[in-house]
């Protein structure tokens, strides 16, 4: 792999002459406040119009440090953190504002595409080449997009066949020999159609156990995802795309003797994943005088998976349709939706009897008034009918002031519904050797949200952009399913929480773009999260009480270079120990991952690219005696019990622990170098 990068590498430089004028293009803002959004209202306006706070980050951003899916690089953005779940696998799920992952809706063109299961195994399959720009809702979404956008909303927006380039290629490799391949090309299909192919293999295969614990400090994978997108050409000029996607995923992690001919038995441990997945998502703008459309999407996702000797076998397939009408009234913009969902999901657990067959149907209203020429307000009501649980309604009230042209206050508040699938989004149920109890039937959890934003933006005389953004947000729970791991170490134990939980905070963005070559977004989150069970209250796990993000490029046209550095820094975090004599800290310390990239552009149409990952060499081993629980014995075969089912201290295991994977906070990789070439033909 290496060796083919650098031939083609040497044969371009040999073969094509410098580029007369190149210079390196004044940046935008990284979080662009004129930039068109529509995720917030489900329908295009300016991110200074909309009354829905929402953040864009463009493909040029996810560059700024290279990684070879979604997941990975939304660890820059602020308020955001993929959280790792396991030692072993490196499964994960994104939270936003301290909310674990469930309670983000992921979407693809807006389309409900990303399922629970795919939440926590099938993220990583989404690679940065399909991306044009990322919008995020901090904040709930459910009355437009259902009882999952309880916390808030991450919509991928893929690119447009007739926006993007001939050609592209992105080929990066790391000195752990990691190996990514991006490729991307566009055609025309006679007179009526565009055809749009991404196509992403990522190849990870060499086993490092830095630690010496005897497993894998990051999993092993083998993937691949491809990506085909049409756009049809209609005389009304009004839009017909359709899309589909095919991933598959080889991942494992365990002993570092482990190979496949030990998947499943108890010689030698290894959690081994096989994940396929299919979707198929499109829209069809109805050929009337009236703004009407029809979309649609479809996955189907199968889950092989093996922890050790507890197989997790399970499929989901979701089929969803949507009806949009958009009508302006005097001073109402209004939009009338209807859905329907079916939801099929089956597993091999034991809390599985039988196959989960769902059917949502859901009717929504949206009401943007314009009040005043500086003040508006948004309606917004959802019903849903689901199968299972009956009636659902959620609204959300909106309200948006502008000063002036440069700035703006908003107030958002809804409410949400999420039903949990407690097998596909807790990890921890299904690896480690703590008992699963459930206590009840899980009842759905209900939430209330509230956010206050203000957006100001300054431009010097020198041509100097200042962007600055600040929120307060508040979040109630009830009924909340928390896994609890304090009653009795041995155990999970979950149920609807009796009591409450909160989490209140405050963050902030400011964007700097200069005209010497200096362009900078920073942002920072202060939050306080609480669990009252029985009018106790604890702190949850993972989650931590302030965060930091920063991207800086300093752009050097002279030498064609470019220079970026990113980062991120949280605070201490409450972590899972498994007894009073666990040696682990109870708390993270805080901690940081810092990365920079040099990008030389002077070459037509390639940019060559290294840099270093992680470069305080940061893992989450440090100042532990351990990370992974009774790593030398997980099959617990020398673990002692007394009468009641507690774990014995004895001198082969004197902290009366089990073997356990879920003492993890973040990547357990070190600093790696990585380079990368990337070629764009338009």
């Amino acid at each position: 792999m290496k060796n083919i990068f650098w031939l083609v590498l040497l044969a371009f430089i040999n073969s094509n002459a410098q580029q007369e004028n190149d210079t390196i293009a004044s940046p935008k803002p990284e979080n662009s406040l004129d930039e068109i959004v529509i995720s917030g209202t489900l329908k295009p306006v300016s991110r200074l119009e909309t009354p829905v706070p929402v953040e864009v980050y463009s493909s040029a951003f996810l560059k700024k440090n290279p990684t070879p899916n979604i997941f990975e690089a939304l660890q820059n953005v602020n308020g955001v953190r993929p959280q790792l779940n396991c030692n072993i696998c490196n499964t994960g799920d994104i939270h936003i504002n301290g909310l674990e992952g469930p309670y983000t809706m992921v979407t693809i063109d807006g389309m409900p595409i990303v399922s629970a299961l795919s939440t926590v195994y099938g993220l990583s399959g989404i690679p940065n080449s399909l991306i044009d720009k990322i919008e995020i809702i901090k904040g709930p979404a459910s009355s437009l997009y259902g009882s999952e956008a309880v916390g808030g909303l991450i919509n991928i927006i893929t690119k447009r066949t007739k926006n993007a380039p001939l050609f592209t290629a992105d080929v990066f490799s790391t000195s752990w020999f990691e190996n990514n391949i991006d490729l991307g090309f566009k055609a025309n299909v006679g007179k009526t159609a565009e055809s749009l192919v991404g196509l992403n293999y990522f190849n990870y295969n060499y086993a490092i156990d830095n630690n010496h614990d005897n497993f894998t400090d990051v999993t092993l994978q083998d993937r691949i995802s491809v990506f085909n997108k049409w756009s049809f050409n209609r005389k009304s000029q009004k839009e017909l795309t359709m899309a589909g996607r095919f991933f598959y995923e080889d991942r494992w992690g365990g002993e570092m003797q482990w190979n496949k001919s030990y998947r499943g038995g108890n010689q030698v441990y290894g959690e081994s994943i096989y994940t396929t997945r299919f979707e198929l998502l499109g829209k069809y703008q109805l050929p009337t005088i009236e703004n009407m459309s029809l979309s649609f999407s479809a996955t189907s996702h199968d889950q092989n998976s093996v922890y050790g000797t507890t197989e997790y076998l399970a499929q989901q397939k979701i089929a969803f349709g949507q009806y949009l009408w958009d009508k302006t009234l005097g001073r109402h913009n209004l939009l009338f939706g209807s859905a329907i969902r079916y939801q099929y999901y089956n597993d091999n657990t034991v809390a599985t009897t039988k196959a989960e067959k769902t059917l949502i149907y859901s009717v929504f209203l949206q009401d943007e008034i314009k009040l005043a020429e500086k003040h508006s307000l948004l309606l917004g009501s959802r019903y849903d009918y689901n199968n299972n649980h009956g009636n659902i309604f959620t609204p959300r009230i909106a309200y948006k002031w502008n000063p002036t042209k440069n700035d703006v206050f908003r107030v958002n508040a809804g409410t949400g519904f999420r039903i949990v699938n407690l097998f596909t989004e807790e990890h921890a149920a299904l690896t480690g050797s703590r008992e699963v109890i459930i206590t009840e039937n899980l009842e759905p959890e209900k939430s209330f949200n509230a956010n206050v934003n203000y957006l100001k933006k300054i431009r010097f005389d020198d041509a100097t952009f200042l962007g600055i953004e600040i929120s307060s947000w508040f979040t109630h729970f009830t009924n909340q399913i928390v896994p609890d791991y304090d009653t009795n170490p041995n155990q999970i134990i979950y149920q609807n929480l009796n009591g409450y939980s909160e989490t209140i905070g405050v963050s902030g963005n400011v964007d700097l773009v200069t005209p010497y070559g200096i362009k900078t977004l920073i942002g920072f989150t202060f939050m306080d999260s609480k669990n009252v069970r029985d009018g106790v209250a604890t702190r949850p796990v993972l989650t931590e009480k302030f965060s930091m993000n920063w991207a800086i490029t300093y752009d050097i046209p002279k030498m064609f270079l470019s220079i970026d550095y990113t980062g991120n820094l949280y605070g201490p975090m409450r972590l899972p120990l498994l007894g009073p004599l666990d040696p682990r800290d109870e708390f993270s310390k805080p901690w940081s991952l810092q990365n920079i990239q040099f990008t030389y552009k002077k070459f037509q149409n390639f940019e060559i690219y290294a840099g270093v990952k992680n470069i305080l060499n940061w893992t989450p081993n440090k100042g532990n005696p351990f990370l992974i629980a009774r790593a030398d014995d997980p099959f617990d075969q020398n673990v002692e019990y007394d009468p009641n089912g507690n774990v014995l201290a004895t001198p082969s295991n004197p902290y009366a622990l089990t073997f356990d994977p879920g003492y993890v906070y973040a990547p357990n990789q070190g600093l790696r170098t990585f380079w990368g070439l990337r070629y764009t033909l338009h």
